[in-house]
């Protein structure tokens, strides 16, 4: 990409705070943009081969989306923790295999996407993203979601298509959960915990293409209180 079109690109979004620029084949985040850190609400740089964030990432103080999906990255900088007003964090498609935790400082996150990525533990430390709606990391090798899950405030967890064996109880004491997909994954039914049937908020928990018939749930205990929940949100959106 010629420097002229990267110029009039950053013309366009010094007026709109809006910096877009996907699958050019960038191989690393545009220097360029430093000049706009004051600007930027929103970059998208999604469709091209960085393999690394710059620690100056975290000084796009103003910066409410992010999005990198379909990039090379394997990890991010510390420094992302400085962006205070990111609202969006949208990384699918890339191969990290861990948050920094510094991940937990993003206050006004409300979505978190990392699908499609080489993560293999839940990521822990994301309890004090109080904002948060939705952590979508369906398409990772995940094995297990650990007790440390009720610390979060996700309205939506998405795990479809991992290799989860193990779902602790304590998914049911997450307050705000409403919708909790856990399709193509390595579930017996011995291993849903009832809680999350009888005593969670949980109003839609997916389960298709794990290691049982998903009829098979009418047979847990629970399984009535649920339904409830999942009939009444359905009516609510009819």
């Amino acid at each position: 990409m010629g420097n002229s079109a990267l110029k009039s690109h950053l013309e366009t979004s010094q007026k709109t705070g809006v910096f877009q620029l996907t699958a050019k084949g960038l191989q690393e985040f545009p220097e360029e943009l430093q000049r706009l850190t004051a600007n930027l609400r929103t970059v998208d740089l999604s469709g091209n081969k960085i393999e690394l964030l710059p620690a100056s990432v975290g000084n796009f103080l103003q910066l409410k989306s992010l999005t990198l999906n379909s990039n090379k990255l394997t990890g991010l900088p510390v420094e992302i923790g400085k962006l205070k007003k990111l609202e969006t964090l949208s990384l699918n498609g890339n191969r990290i295999q861990q948050l920094p935790p510094t991940v937990g400082q993003l206050k006004a996150l409300r979505t978190l996407n990392l699908a499609g990525n080489q993560i293999t533990e839940f990521p822990l430390g994301l309890g004090t993203l109080r904002q948060l709606d939705l952590l979508d990391l369906s398409r990772n090798s995940i094995q297990s979601v650990p007790a440390e899950v009720s610390d979060l405030q996700a309205i939506e967890i998405n795990l479809n298509q991992n290799q989860i064996s193990v779902l602790s109880a304590e998914v049911s004491r997450c307050p705000r959960l409403k919708v909790l997909r856990l399709e193509e994954n390595c579930l017996e039914l011995s291993s849903i915990p009832q809680s999350i049937l009888s005593d969670s908020q949980v109003s839609l928990f997916s389960v298709e293409g794990n290691l049982f018939e998903v009829k098979k749930l009418r047979e847990l205990e629970g399984y009535e209180q649920y339904m409830e929940r999942f009939t009444a949100t359905k009516k609510k959106f009819a």
